[in-house]
């Protein structure tokens, strides 16, 4: 474990290669982490679909047994692309407000933590996706990642769209890591290769309840996965 205080870390966001690969458990646990270090991080869901039952914000929050500790800016009902799910709801969603929302969000925060929408391209509104989010925002960007056979070119691609953006990879992040075959335990190394960006794993946590997270995550990675 690294000696080096998280709370050097800056505002940050955490994307995915997709939906369901763990970015939730991951910001709860770098939040909450930051949290019990005394520093007042909170995260930032842009915008939830698929709600409810699904709220990001709320796993964030529990997690982190405190309200403040998450915020989240708009949310849907279809659980669906947030441009797609906001015509089917028929519901008014602006990118300029949800820019605005999150430079507001992170601007309360002595540190930010930006949470993305499934992956990368997902259609966020006006035109606008994912991706040119978190490069309007100009933030470090942490990418999630399933850990077994087929991860390699969904991280890459991952990586190389924000790259192509301007923006800061500063590692990635392979969740529910467990070395169970060849192509798992290789992943890591040859991903670190194939993009020239650290690499760390997770085992699987626990997550219910949901406050057990922060202390597993803290247990299993090295505080240099904050960005600074």
């Amino acid at each position: 474990m690294s000696d080096r205080n998280p709370g050097s870390t800056t505002n940050f966001a955490v994307v995915g290669t997709d939906t369901g690969v763990g970015k939730t458990v991951v910001t709860a646990g770098l939040v909450g982490w930051l949290r019990e270090c005394g520093v007042d991080a909170r995260a930032i869901k842009p915008c939830q679909t698929g709600y409810p039952p699904d709220d990001d914000a709320e796993f964030v929050a529990d997690a982190c047994d405190d309200p403040r500790a998450a915020t989240c800016l708009h949310r849907l009902e279809p659980a669906l692309a947030p441009a797609v799910a906001a015509r089917r709801a028929d519901d008014r969603l602006e990118y300029g407000q949800v820019l605005a929302g999150c430079r507001d969000a992170l601007s309360a925060a002595t540190i930010g933590v930006v949470e993305g929408i499934g992956g990368l391209r997902v259609p966020l509104a006006d035109g606008q996706e994912v991706v040119d989010l978190v490069a309007d925002l100009d933030l470090p960007t942490l990418v999630v990642a399933r850990s077994g056979l087929g991860t390699l070119n969904h991280t890459a691609l991952s990586v190389e769209a924000l790259e192509r953006r301007g923006i800061d990879v500063h590692g990635i992040v392979l969740n529910e890591y467990e070395g169970a075959d060849a192509a798992e335990r290789t992943n890591p190394r040859v991903l670190a290769s194939m993009t020239g960006r650290p690499v760390w794993t997770l085992a699987p946590i626990r997550t219910d309840p949901p406050d057990a997270v922060p202390d597993a995550v803290r247990a299993a990675l090295d505080a240099t996965v904050f960005p600074r």
